[in-house]
């Protein structure tokens, strides 16, 4: 399982803003993503638009990061969309 904590603006776009999901088949931020579409609501369509900022167990990631069993993935909304996720920490 993996803790999927959705933050700041991103949490009107969702049902719940704290989710368990299971690992999935392909284990990165955007097979994450893209298995739990229902429960993420368009939370996915941020991530296609580069809007997204990624953390896995408090460190900047991008959605090609891989995720293991216990991982906790924090998402939120970033205004400046032509970065994505580490890019602009991590020149």
């Amino acid at each position: 399982m993996v803790t999927v904590m959705i933050i700041g603006q991103l949490q009107q776009h969702v049902d719940e803003p704290q989710l368990e999901l299971e690992l999935p088949s392909n284990p990165t931020v955007k097979g994450l993503l893209e298995a739990n579409e229902d429960a993420l609501g368009v939370v996915g369509s941020f991530a296609i638009s580069g809007q997204l900022m990624v953390t896995v167990n408090k460190k900047i990631s991008t959605l090609e990061s891989t995720l293991k069993d216990g991982d906790v993935v924090k998402l939120t909304y970033q205004a400046n969309f032509s970065y994505e996720g580490a890019r602009w920490h991590n020149p």
